[in-house]
Order: C-alpha cells, then structure tokens, then sequence
C-alpha cells in the first residue's frame, strides 16, 4: 500500500491492486495547490468547501459522504460513523463522519474534521488502527493534546498528522504540527515524508509518526 498527503485532510491511499481512494479533498479557498488526483473512491467527511471538492478529483469515484458500510470495491471494505465537528455535539459546525478503511490486512482510520473526544463506541468501533490520520491544528478540529489522547486511546500504530497550518493557509487560526510533535520523541518521528509504503508485514519496520512534505 503507498499513502500520499495530498495536503490539509487529503490523502491518496493506493492498494497494491490499483484502488485509488481519497480522503477530503481540498478546494482552491485552502490555499494550496489543487492537484487533480485520479481516485477509484472519494471519502468526504462533510460538506465544507475544505473536504468535499470532489469536482477537482479525475476518473469517476464512487463518492461516499453517509454514515454506513460499504465495499465499493473488491478488498475493500469502508465503515463510515458519525462524529461531531465541536464540542458541542455538532451545535457550532455540524457533524463529521469518522472512516475506517479495511484492506490488504491493514486498518487505516480518518478522523475527518473530529471536533471532541470519541465516545466509548466510536472508540471501540475504531479501535486498533494500523494507520491513523487525524487534525491536530485545533479550532476547528481537536487540538495538539486532545489529538495525543486520542491516538493513545485508540492504540495507533502509525500516526499521520493533518489539518494543519502552512505556509498554504498561514492566516488560518490553527496551529502547525510542532506542538503535537514535540509530545513524541524525535527518534519517533519521520519528517518531509514523500509517500509512505507499507505492508501488514512490516508494521514494525515502521516510524510512530510520519509527517509528509505538502
């Protein structure tokens, strides 16, 4: 399997069979380079301008953006739950779905614009990720130590951070990754990553925390 962070919430996991799938694609009001990424299968977490762009993807993605499970293609099986975008159970910016992604021997979970603590559920449903993408800019996501509490609680393997500041959205009230990165050791961390490739095989052979260059 090779993952790529396309930028923001965006990421291109591809199967070693060819399956294309991406995860909140981006618009233009980000500020970052939109790449017409071709995709076999689009997540989209919520319908804000920053995670539903699916007009910029290329080929004909099945587009899933409800809560459910589905199997949109051979060894691929994806779990969509609902979240919520605050703490406030939705109140201030509405809910997010939270993606769990099962194929080739591997769990990768998507964290979407995840606003609160999990509850006992969505933790349990989500329980044990291979890979975990999750925010850790705050605002309008969970913050640097919500994020830390979160990747401990559900066991993560690989943490791949996202939804954070850069020189692309530099007026954004959130943080950089620094501050979540400074909770782990740096032996721990694998910094201006190109593409991540991994296998349930080598799980060990792999670093705590990736952080791509975007």
């Amino acid at each position: 399997m090779l993952i790529k962070h396309i930028g923001h919430a965006e990421f291109l996991v591809e199967t070693e069979s060819g399956v294309r799938i991406v995860t909140d694609p981006y618009d233009a009001g980000c500020g970052y380079p939109v790449k017409k990424v071709t995709a076999d299968v689009a997540l989209v977490s919520h319908h804000h301008h920053d995670h539903d762009a699916v007009e910029n993807l290329k080929g004909n993605p099945r587009i899933i953006d409800s809560a459910g499970n589905y199997t949109p293609e051979n060894g691929v099986k994806i779990t969509a739950l609902r979240g919520f975008h605050d703490e406030e159970r939705g109140g201030k910016r509405g809910e997010t779905l939270l993606f769990l992604i099962e194929t080739e021997g591997l769990r990768i979970v998507h964290l979407g614009d995840l606003g609160c603590a999990l509850d006992s559920e969505q933790a349990e449903m989500l329980n044990a990720p291979d890979i975990l993408m999750i925010p850790v800019g705050g605002f309008y996501t969970i913050d640097t130590g919500k994020a830390r509490e979160t990747a401990e609680q559900l066991h993560a393997r690989i943490i791949l951070p996202m939804h954070y500041r850069t020189e692309y959205n530099k007026d954004w009230p959130i943080s950089d990754p620094e501050g979540f990165l400074s909770l782990y050791d740096s032996e721990q961390i694998c910094r201006d990553a190109e593409a991540l490739r991994v296998t349930a095989e080598d799980m060990e052979c792999q670093p705590k925390i990736v952080l791509f260059h975007v």
